[in-house]
């Protein structure tokens, strides 16, 4: 088993990484809480794999699990959902010694780690990820929070989990969409912060996925949350530095948001948003041709999805220009200048992201990487 330690000091927590730690899962909380209740906030989909084996363990431990299964998906991820999961806090008894337990992928996480920060407080919270996006990206960090209908994640808090169990095994239940959605998240960390990473994702895919039981592959993902990790431990609150993990996040917001994010997957959104991120790095002179190639080759793997019928340029602009992470009023894009390096950009020309956003929903992107060669 890896533990991985994130973060200094009071805020540190350890993210374990392991096969089969679900099994386990109520011995590791017993070394950081006292038995007794609980909130445990899940999905349908991860309710009836993962549900029982992962109560069972914690029962076994002398604790008592309340659990909250919700639909899943983004249409959860909203104040109403918050308030029922108080609702339910208070008729378990909870208070300011117990703590939430988040079983499944980002939507819950971000969902159950909302509630935790703000009930009664603030009590702590557990993050149990069981998508590949979850265990690389949003578990790890503590950026916790619920959508508004004008923009994604515009309510929440920064408020660190207690301690991440990673269950490898729970990723051999996944669609290939899923995966593909968390591998995109990985390949973000190669981009723009590791090149080492980049060119071991590089060798070891085969097939656009990697052998999910193998060292190889939990190894990678233990680079990814490491690199994360000390990211996040030198910005815990995005005020400079950390904002190096939005690459590809500005655009794959504003195609979420405008199509009221029930057709995109996070990861795939992403994936789009780093290679028009990419694409226009070129435009403005930033990075060299063969890198964005290899870049975008890369990213083709994944196969993100075309856009949807009907979607256009003024409606994904709209959405771009209410993204939450302008600064004094203007969008900065993180650009790749480098395979494993990044800049900050302010105010990019609007043309020249019209052609980039055009370049995906009229043409894809990735057609066209021998133009950059």
């Amino acid at each position: 088993m890896l533990k991985i330690k994130i973060g200094k000091g009071e805020k540190g927590y350890p993210v374990y990484l392991h096969h089969g730690l679900l099994h386990n899962g109520g011995l590791l909380l017993k070394h950081h809480f006292a038995g007794g209740p609980f909130l445990l906030v899940t999905d349908k989909n991860v309710f009836s794999p993962y549900g029982e084996i992962c109560t069972q363990s914690m029962r076994q431990n002398g604790f008592k699990p309340y659990m909250v299964v919700l639909e899943g998906g983004e249409k959860d991820k909203t104040l109403q959902s918050a308030f029922k999961l108080y609702g339910e806090a208070l008729k378990a008894g909870l208070d300011r010694k117990s703590f939430v337990v988040a079983l499944g992928g980002g939507v819950i996480g971000d969902l159950a780690g909302f509630v935790a920060a703000t009930y009664m407080r603030g009590i702590p919270f557990v993050q149990i990820p069981t998508t590949l996006l979850a265990m690389v990206d949003s578990s790890v960090g503590g950026k916790v929070g619920v959508n508004h209908p004008q923009g994604k994640n515009i309510i929440g808090a920064f408020y660190q989990p207690s301690l991440v169990l990673a269950d490898l095994e729970t990723l051999k239940t996944l669609p290939r969409r899923e995966l593909a959605a968390g591998l995109a998240e990985l390949f973000k960390y190669g981009i723009i912060l590791e090149s080492s990473l980049f060119y071991q994702i590089e060798f070891f895919l085969k097939d656009s996925f990697f052998e999910l039981g193998s060292s190889t592959f939990q190894k990678l993902v233990a680079q990814a949350v490491l690199t994360k990790g000390k990211v996040v431990t030198v910005d815990e609150k995005e005020t400079n530095f950390r904002r190096i993990l939005n690459f590809g996040h500005t655009i794959g917001h504003a195609l979420e948001s405008a199509t009221s994010y029930n057709y995109y997957l996070h990861g795939e959104a992403v994936a789009i948003g780093m290679m028009a991120a990419t694409y226009l790095s070129v435009k403005l002179k930033i990075l060299k041709s063969k890198d964005a190639c290899r870049i975008l080759k890369l990213l083709e793997r994944l196969n993100p999805p075309l856009p949807p019928a009907g979607l256009n340029t003024a409606e994904v602009l709209q959405a771009l220009y209410s993204d939450k992470k302008k600064d004094s009023g203007k969008l900065v894009f993180v650009l790749p200048s480098a395979i494993g390096k990044g800049v900050f950009y302010k105010s990019p020309p609007l043309a020249e992201i019209r052609e980039v956003v055009e370049k995906y929903l009229y043409q894809r992107p990735g057609n066209e990487i021998s133009d950059l060669g």
